[in-house]
């Protein structure tokens, strides 16, 4: 299970409540820092901007691909380790809004990391050091350290175990 906070609205949806629970112009610092970094080839520049305007803690040496995007509600939910590589239009969310309520959750992403393109982080969840995640995958759960986890839903392929049996051979 997911680790989140769950709150309840009443009436329309909860993406209606949205600025009740976020500042507009916190979003909107967000986006556009978020956009900036999207679309630029400067990885240092790319985790600066991460850590100084969004608050996210994002480890040394950490590589976010074109196009990576972060929650732009609640990206200071968001830990990235050491040496990681988040891949190609990745999406790491730390809120969901539902029509009965909204969830928040941190998102804590392991040291050395591989996350392959086109991948979804949900809130609340957390990927343990040396994890790969293949690509397109629905990340709805936690991933223990050093496996290789793939698909829709996401499942289990190796675990750090049987990946290390298997590069012996």
């Amino acid at each position: 299970m997911r680790r989140t906070t769950r709150y309840p609205v009443e009436d329309a949806n909860s993406l209606w409540h949205v600025y009740k629970t976020v500042p507009f112009w916190k979003v909107v610092k967000n986006f556009g820092v978020i956009q900036l970094a999207r679309y630029t080839p400067f990885l240092g520049m790319k985790n600066w901007l991460y850590r100084v305007f969004l608050r996210m803690k994002v480890g040394d040496q950490t590589s976010f691909a074109l196009m990576v995007m972060l929650d732009c509600m609640f990206p200071e939910k968001i830990t990235v380790g050491r040496n990681t590589v988040i891949g190609y239009n990745t999406t790491i969310l730390a809120h969901e809004y539902l029509i009965k309520e909204y969830r928040l959750g941190e998102v804590v992403i392991g040291n050395e990391v591989l996350i392959g393109a086109n991948s979804t982080i949900l809130p609340g969840v957390v990927i343990g050091d040396g994890a790969i995640v293949s690509a397109g995958t629905l990340v709805h759960k936690d991933v223990p350290a050093g496996a290789f986890v793939g698909g829709n839903p996401m499942r289990i392929i190796y675990t750090k175990d049987e990946r290390t049996n298997q590069l012996e051979f």
